[in-house]
C-alpha cells in the first residue's frame, strides 16, 4: 500500500512519543525491558516500574546475577509476574552463551524466554536497526482497520494474514522510528474506542473509515462471564514483629511471590493449621477483606488474623517461612497483599 510507511514516519515526526526514558539512551537492554513491562500493560503504569527497576539493575549482568526475590520485589505490582521470572531467566541465559548480551539475530531472541516473535521484531528494530516487522494489539488494530479486515485478529487465518501486510509494510529505512510510529499510532490515535479518524494522516487508504467500520474493527470476540473465586487468608504472628508467609508456585496467579497463607472458606482455622502446618494458633479475628480483579476471574478474600501459640510445634519445611515486619519492603509481594500489609509496618 504506497506511502503507508512513509505517513506513519511523518506524523511520528511531529506526534511520536520521543521521549520515553527507554529511548535514551536506547540500548538492547533497555529496550528488551521495556517490551517486557509493556506486555499487557500501559505506558503510564510502566514508567516508574522501568526507573526502579534500572535503579535496582542497570545493566544485564546485574539482572542475570541478583536473586530472583529481588527482581519480583521490583516488579510486584506490576502484574503478570511469568513476564519477571521469565526476564531473570534470559538474563542468566545471555550471560551464559552471548557474553551477557542480547544476540541480535531474530532466531536467538525467540529462543530467549519470555521473548515471542513480535518482542524479538521490537527489539531488533528499535535496539539494532533491522527492519522487522512487530504485531502487538495496536499494530494488529491499525493494519485490520487500513485492509479492512472483519475477522477476529485472534483468529489464526486473521494473525497469518496481518503478519503478512505488516512485513509487506516495513520501510527500509527508520526501522526503530517506524516501529515506534506504528505503536504509537495505534496507541494514542488509532484507538480501540473514539479513533482519531478527522486527524489520521492515512485517512483517505483506510478501508474501515471509507466502509464505516471503524467501530467495528477488530471485531470483538464474545467474552465469556468473569466468575468470583471466595478464598480465606491467614494472618499468622508471633505476637511480636514476626509473621509467616507462603512463597507460592512458579505456575499459577502471583507465581513466585510471597504471599499468605490460605486455606479453604468452610476450613477451620485451628484445625487447618494443626494439620497442615502443624501449627497451633489462638482465636481467629477477621483482619481485613479485599477484592481482586484478574484477567479471568474475581479474587474475593477474607483475611483472619491469629497468633501462633509460643507451645506450637516446629513447622514442616516447604513454602511458609517466618518474617520480619522489616523484611516486607524487600519482598515480592503482590500488590492487594503489600497494601494490605502495610498496616502492620506503622503499628
Amino acid at each position: 500500500m504506497s506511502g503507508f510507511a512513509e505517513s506513519l514516519l511523518a506524523w511520528f515526526d511531529v506526534h511520536g512519543r520521543h521521549d520515553l526514558p527507554w529511548q535514551h539512551p536506547r540500548t538492547p537492554y533497555r529496550v528488551w525491558l521495556s517490551e517486557i513491562m509493556l506486555q499487557q500493560t500501559q505506558v503510564t503504569t510502566v514508567i516508574p516500574y522501568f526507573e526502579r527497576f534500572l535503579q535496582a539493575f542497570p545493566e544485564l549482568p546485574d539482572l542475570a546475577r541478583a536473586p530472583l526475590d529481588a527482581v519480583l520485589a521490583q516488579w510486584a505490582g506490576l502484574g503478570y509476574y511469568s513476564r519477571a521470572r521469565n526476564l531473570h531467566r534470559a538474563a542468566q541465559v545471555c550471560v551464559a552463551e552471548h557474553h551477557g548480551q542480547l544476540p541480535a539475530s531474530l532466531v536467538d531472541l525467540i529462543k530467549l524466554p519470555g521473548i515471542g516473535r513480535s518482542t524479538a521484531a521490537a527489539i531488533l528494530s528499535q535496539a539494532f536497526g533491522q527492519p522487522a516487522a512487530v504485531l502487538d494489539g495496536n499494530v494488529k488494530r491499525v493494519l485490520s482497520r487500513v485492509h479492512g479486515i472483519t475477522e477476529p485478529v485472534e483468529q489464526r487465518h486473521a494473525e497469518q494474514r496481518l503478519w503478512q501486510l505488516a512485513e509487506a509494510a516495513l520501510p527500509t529505512h527508520r526501522a526503530a522510528d517506524y516501529t515506534q510510529a506504528i505503536m504509537d499510532f495505534g496507541a494514542t490515535l488509532c484507538t480501540q474506542s473514539q479513533p482519531a479518524c478527522l486527524m489520521c494522516p492515512i485517512q483517505s487508504i483506510c478501508q474501515a473509515r471509507q466502509l464505516g467500520l471503524t467501530a467495528t474493527i477488530p471485531a470483538k470476540t464474545a467474552k465469556a462471564q468473569v466468575p468470583e473465586r471466595h478464598t480465606r487468608m491467614l494472618l499468622l504472628k508471633d505476637g511480636g514483629h514476626g509473621l509467616i508467609l507462603e512463597r507460592r508456585p512458579e505456575r499459577g496467579i502471583w507465581g513466585g511471590l510471597y504471599s499468605l497463607p490460605e486455606l479453604p472458606v468452610d476450613a477451620d482455622p485451628g484445625t487447618w493449621c494443626d494439620a497442615h502446618y502443624r501449627l497451633r494458633i489462638g482465636p481467629t479475628s477477621t483482619f481485613s477483606q479485599f477484592r481482586h480483579k484478574f484477567t479471568h476471574f474475581t479474587l474475593r478474600a477474607e483475611v483472619l488474623e491469629a497468633v501462633v501459640l509460643p507451645t506450637a510445634a516446629m513447622m514442616d519445611p516447604g513454602p511458609l517461612q517466618w518474617v520480619s515486619r522489616a523484611q516486607l519492603p524487600t519482598l515480592g509481594l503482590p500488590k492487594p497483599i503489600k497494601t494490605l500489609l502495610k498496616t502492620l509496618l506503622v503499628n
